[in-house]
């Protein structure tokens, strides 16, 4: 059984993540708010990852940072004070999270860290201004480490398309948004948190022992493909 640092888990894809952990590992979420879930193998720290002090922990296997933001809106309409709040939860709380838990995971087995980028960090779209320029700072991040921690763990990012989550909310607010949106993926989905908190369950797993500095495109072929 090994012992896995989730920072956001109370919701979304974290939150589905913590589920799937607590079958047969220890979880230790930290987040503003206690998950839904109750389980022997749950320790939760309520925290403000960007205000607070992270809690000390004394060992752990691997980490996944799960805060993010969906801040739309034409490049006029944002303030710098958006950017930075886009960036300082996107990549300054992954840094300090990592720098926060770095000596004990390297004493980890096996030790993984998981991060998220978007899609819209490869494909060009309208109004994504904020949050692509903070995603392009996570994958930038995940292939320097990728280099820099090669020896001592493995680091790697999953880039989603919309996920049907409460921050995608706005953006599924209705049937017929859905439906547009389904429409313009290839493959006629969009994702399920599950689908990703598999995807992170992997690359947290020895499974994934090959892969590190890498973003994986959960897309369903609206990067990869053009139909």
């Amino acid at each position: 059984m090994k012992t896995y640092i989730v920072i956001g888990g109370s919701r979304g894809i974290g939150n589905a993540l913590v589920k799937i952990l607590l079958k047969n590992h220890k979880v230790i979420n930290i987040s503003r708010s206690q998950p839904k879930v109750s389980d022997k193998n749950l320790i939760h720290h309520n925290c403000d990852v960007l205000k607070d002090e992270l809690p000390e922990i004394e060992a752990a296997d691997g980490l996944v940072y799960c805060p993010g933001s969906i801040n739309l809106k034409p490049i006029g309409r944002f303030s710098l004070d958006e950017f930075r709040d886009d960036y300082e939860i996107n990549v300054i709380g992954a840094v300090k999270s990592i720098q926060a838990y770095l000596k004990i995971l390297k004493n980890g087995k096996h030790p993984s860290i998981v991060l998220f980028s978007t899609v819209a960090a490869k494909l060009g779209m309208p109004f994504h201004a904020s949050v692509a320029a903070a995603k392009s700072g996570v994958e930038g991040l995940v292939k320097s480490l990728g280099a820099e921690l090669a020896t001592s763990l493995r680091i790697n990012a999953i880039a989603p398309t919309v996920t049907n989550t409460d921050l995608a909310s706005k953006l599924l607010r209705n049937d017929k948004m859905i439906e547009n949106i389904t429409e313009r993926h290839p493959m006629k989905k969009i994702l399920e948190p599950q689908e990703v908190a598999d995807m992170a369950k992997f690359l947290l797993s020895e499974k994934s022992s090959a892969f590190s500095g890498q973003v994986f495109e959960m897309d369903y072929g609206i990067v990869s493909s053009k139909i």
